[in-house]
């Protein structure tokens, strides 16, 4: 692929990311606490949350510390999630997304933050580009944080479910833990390997959002159309 066209592919990539993260908007209520995602179509939400002249959150919860960052960067205020555990609003993109609106995430290594705030969210809006929506989820690789102190015993109790760990060099989680990347998971049930995964002691969260799927999904295009599905 020439460099021309690899332009032209990722102009396109964000010209869908952006218009799916500004149709979101449209589920903001006005003086509320939200909570924002980690990742590109994350950003490109919080672009579009602080060009935005209608109904505003007060404050939002960050997933990380660079969704925070880029969060005061434009003068968003971020907030730890209230007292109440809940939220009314969760807003982030996915890896992959299937039919029924089960993702993978976590590439960017924020995933166990992410669950934790999608789970806390009455509404959990996700916002892709239109490369991202899937038949079924592929689990080329499913991300899975754990206590690096248990990376051993983490890796055999994986690889019995038949996966192969990776661990990703270099790399700790805002929660001061590792990951793994790990191959060759069957995810025909997501749901009932995501319990596996993350019964296994000394993992933290794995990657797979089948339990707590999405409920409103936002196709972006690159000609600024959008498509809004919900789960079926």
């Amino acid at each position: 692929m020439s460099p021309k066209d690899l332009s032209g592919r990722t102009s396109e990539a964000e010209a869908a990311k952006h218009a799916a993260a500004s149709a979101a908007l449209t589920y903001i209520e006005a003086g509320t606490v939200i909570g924002v995602g980690t990742g590109t179509t994350a950003s490109a939400f919080i672009d579009a949350l602080a060009a935005h002249t209608g109904a505003r959150p007060v404050a939002v919860v960050a997933s990380s510390l660079e969704t925070a960052h880029l969060l005061r960067a434009v003068g968003i205020e971020v907030s730890p999630l209230p007292p109440s555990g809940r939220i009314p609003l969760y807003v982030d993109g996915a890896d992959e997304v299937d039919r029924e609106l089960r993702m993978l995430k976590g590439h960017g290594g924020a995933h166990t933050r992410e669950k934790v705030l999608a789970s806390a969210a009455d509404l959990f809006v996700c916002i892709v580009d239109d490369t991202k929506p899937v038949e079924a989820l592929t689990g080329y690789t499913v991300p899975v944080e754990y206590v690096p102190m248990a990376r051993a015993f983490v890796a055999r109790e994986i690889e019995k479910l038949g996966g192969r760990c990776a661990h990703r060099p270099g790399f700790v989680t805002d929660n001061g833990n590792e990951l793994f990347d790990v191959y060759n998971l069957d995810l025909a049930e997501p749901g009932y390997l995501e319990g596996r995964l993350e019964d296994i002691p000394g993992v933290v969260c794995c990657g797979i959002f089948a339990r707590r799927a999405a409920d409103i999904l936002i196709v972006g295009r690159p000609d600024g159309s959008v498509e809004t599905r919900r789960a079926f």
